[in-house]
């Protein structure tokens, strides 16, 4: 199976890395839930020898440790000589060596809003012919991603420029199983349900919700996760899109009316831990500990999968607490749409290398080796759920795969003085007694003044 290296090798290579995320991998290569007959067709079919491959991208310290365990597999399917180098100023960086000329082969993205912006200026290369069919057939959501993935080159057209690999879920509400056992709460299935559930819980005297918008600089960010979710779930995807791109206002009454959707949770003194008042003032990081209080001082918490970094110490994720798909309303028949981010592929240098490294970014196990490791979500359809590290994240990898839409994080995707500045601050003026109607025609001014 190996050419280069031998299967010893490799599973020394493999169990080294996955230990420094304080695992043991489970398998040894051709062995466990991976799909290995794929990596042997493509070993057999792929000779680089004698070739180089530089990737770069923003993965450093255990992220790049992970990744480079499928480097090495990459490396010993094809001969070719792979180097990865990460980088905490990778936006910067890699803007630099393209215009320079000495770009890596490919580059990881973790927006796709500098990959675009890069599309348009000749510095990357479109991904070979038929990658965007094999994406919509083969990602969950697939057309979405494709959309996320394509963009106007130099001339104009547009074409894919980058495949999704990593992806970072974001509609998930966090419980104490716990609690809701003792209250007899079931885990409610459409928004609908999750609204008589909120009022089920103040009825019997608790709390349904923590939230907290404090991010110190980046204060406001978590509403702007929850307006995101409530557009998706009120709206068509392409009116989503539309709000995205400017090209209809922040002043809708589409976009004022998912504000006010977030309101009705984050606006109301009885449903929200503290009271309404406590909302933009309390820290993210702290907003959850209320789940885990005796009695609970809330019982849900809206929040991405990155939350548990900052559960109290030694929490087990599915007793201590677990999570759920943040619904979609029944009466809207908008399938179930999902928000979230996540990292994409891109040629920056062109070379037969880089070619085949998008074909063997296509396999199976090119994603459950960093599935196996743990910290890794794709929306690859045909990944085996079973390689997932943990029932968490392959519950989390099921929602992705039953997703009929995803959308990127819309304020990664605004210019920055709008995304990561006035919208952030319209949602704490919101909580704080702006009126969303205002909050929505300010945030439209500031974008205006752009142009």
């Amino acid at each position: 199976m190996n050419k280069f290296l031998t299967g010893t090798a490799l599973a020394v290579l493999f169990s080294g890395a996955a230990m420094a995320d304080g695992h043991t991998a489970v398998f040894t290569p051709g062995e466990g839930p991976l799909d290995w007959a794929s990596y042997d067709a493509f070993a057999a079919a792929t000779d680089l020898s004698g070739q180089s491959v530089t990737v770069t991208g923003p993965w450093t310290g255990d992220e790049k440790a992970k990744f480079d365990v499928i480097m090495a597999f990459f490396a010993d399917a094809t001969g070719a000589d792979v180097n990865y180098s990460g980088s905490d100023s990778f936006e910067q960086d890699i803007v630099i060596s393209a215009r320079a000329g000495s770009a890596p082969n490919l580059a990881v993205f973790p927006q796709p809003g500098l990959a675009a912006d890069m599309a348009g200026q000749g510095l990357l290369t479109p991904l070979p012919d038929g990658t965007a069919d094999w994406v919509a057939e083969n990602f969950a959501a697939g057309q979405s991603w494709v959309d996320l993935g394509t963009y106007a080159g130099e001339d104009g057209a547009d074409d894919l420029y980058g495949m999704f690999y990593r992806v970072d879920l974001k509609s998930l509400v966090w419980y104490s199983p716990a609690a809701f056992d003792e209250s007899g709460y079931d885990i409610p299935e459409t928004m609908e349900e999750l609204k008589e559930l909120t009022d089920q819980i103040v009825a019997d005297g608790g709390t349904p919700w923590c939230i907290g918008l404090g991010s110190g600089a980046a204060t406001g960010w978590p509403a702007t996760d929850w307006v995101e979710d409530l557009m998706l779930r009120t709206q068509e995807p392409s009116v989503y899109d539309a709000w995205v791109a400017n090209e209809m206002p922040f002043s809708a009454p589409e976009v004022v009316a998912a504000i006010e959707e977030f309101g009705y949770f984050a606006k109301n003194d009885d449903y929200v831990s503290g009271g309404a008042q406590s909302v933009a003032n309390t820290d993210f990081r702290d907003s959850p500990n209320g789940l885990f209080a005796i009695p609970p001082d809330c019982y849900m918490h809206r929040q991405a999968s990155f939350i548990p970094a900052f559960f109290p110490e030694g929490t087990q994720e599915g007793e201590d607490v677990d999570f759920f798909y943040f619904p979609a309303y029944a009466e809207k028949d908008l399938g179930s749409p999902v928000l979230g981010a996540g990292t994409l592929f891109a040629i920056t240098n062109p070379s037969p290398g880089a070619e085949a490294m998008i074909e063997f970014l296509k396999l199976p196990i090119a994603h459950e080796m960093w599935m196996a490791q743990g910290g890794f979500l794709t929306a690859h359809a045909g990944v085996n759920l079973d390689a997932y590290q943990s029932d968490s994240l392959r519950a989390q990898g099921e929602i992705l795969r039953n997703a009929t839409t995803f959308r990127f994080d819309a304020s990664d995707l605004m210019p920055g003085e709008i995304g990561a500045g006035a919208f952030w601050t319209g949602m704490v003026d919101y909580v704080t007694g702006a009126s969303a109607e205002d909050v929505a025609a300010g945030i439209q001014e500031r974008w205006d003044a752009l142009n």
